[in-house]
């Protein structure tokens, strides 16, 4: 019979389904949602690892991590976390990672927010507030790998405090919960909205249907938000669009039911933020460009 070390495998992540309100009552913990890599890191008698989402092998890639990790004072452990890099404000940025992996991985930080395996124990079927406890305890201060520290107050101030620092939402976990793989309620994400000056260049208006505005930035096509004025300000704009109506679809862009307009229509639209298309949009000004 073998007594060799069990070299441990890649779990499937827990994933947060999307909600778009914080949840009410005190069972949950919230955490800031972090722009970058999920990640997990794995220790067993092989050394260290640290693999995407999907289970690639990205130690090479997160050298500096997988080197820093050797400090954690355990003889196995598998540590669900999110790879990120800071911009200049302190805030994770998801647009920097991929540069900085490839030129500066030594600015590369780990937040690790799960404790699923530790010293030859599961810890799957724990509650979560014990799993974040053990893995507080493991993590010394002033690393590149740091604890995902819980949000003060309820979910609704939580939220709040993200979103007015400029962070793209929050995670709300039941306390409770034990991990499971695969997409889940108990864990919830709330992101936050954005309002963004974008151009108009087309409309869609079926019976039956939301009208939706087109929307490009740059010149590039962003996506359709939904028009939800009331009476006299929803036929300002269709008054607005209908002297711009006939332009040719752009390039790539033939859609059944659409108007596409000509240059010159602006508009204010509110989305989720970290989204490179809109989503759940909605349009809440217009103006003609001068």
């Amino acid at each position: 019979m073998s007594n060799a070390p069990v070299r441990l495998k890649f779990i499937r992540p827990m994933e947060p389904e999307r909600f778009d309100s914080p949840p009410e009552g005190g069972d949950r913990s919230h955490e800031i949602k972090f722009d970058g890599y999920r990640t997990q890191l794995i220790k067993d008698a092989d050394g260290i690892r640290l693999y995407t989402s999907s289970g690639i092998d990205w130690t090479a890639k997160y050298w500096p991590l997988a080197e820093e990790a050797k400090g954690l004072k355990a003889e196995s452990f598998i540590i669900d976390a999110e790879a990120i890099v800071t911009n200049e404000a302190g805030l994770s940025d998801f647009h920097a990672l991929r540069s900085a992996i490839t030129r500066r991985p030594q600015d590369l930080y780990l937040v690790a927010f799960d404790l699923l395996h530790l010293n030859s124990h599961d810890l799957r079927r724990m509650a979560l507030r014990d799993r974040r406890e053990v893995l507080q305890a493991m993590i010394p201060a002033g690393l590149h790998i740091q604890f995902s520290e819980a949000l003060p107050g309820s979910g609704a101030a939580a939220y709040h405090l993200s979103c007015n620092s400029n962070l793209e939402g929050i995670v709300s976990k039941l306390l409770d919960s034990v991990y499971s793989s695969g997409p889940t309620s108990a864990w919830r994400k709330i992101k936050c909205y954005v309002e963004k000056r974008m151009e108009i260049i087309g409309v869609q208006r079926e019976r039956g249907k939301a009208a939706k505005v087109l929307m490009a930035e740059n010149g590039r096509y962003m996506g359709s938000a939904d028009v939800i004025f009331k009476r006299d300000k929803r036929q300002a704009l269709w008054d607005r669009v209908q002297g711009k109506v006939g332009a040719p679809a752009p390039k790539g862009l033939k859609r059944d039911k659409a108007e596409w307009l000509r240059p010159g229509l602006g508009g204010l639209v509110r989305t989720l933020k970290g989204e490179e298309q809109l989503r759940h949009a909605t349009l809440k000004d217009f103006w003609e460009e001068e």
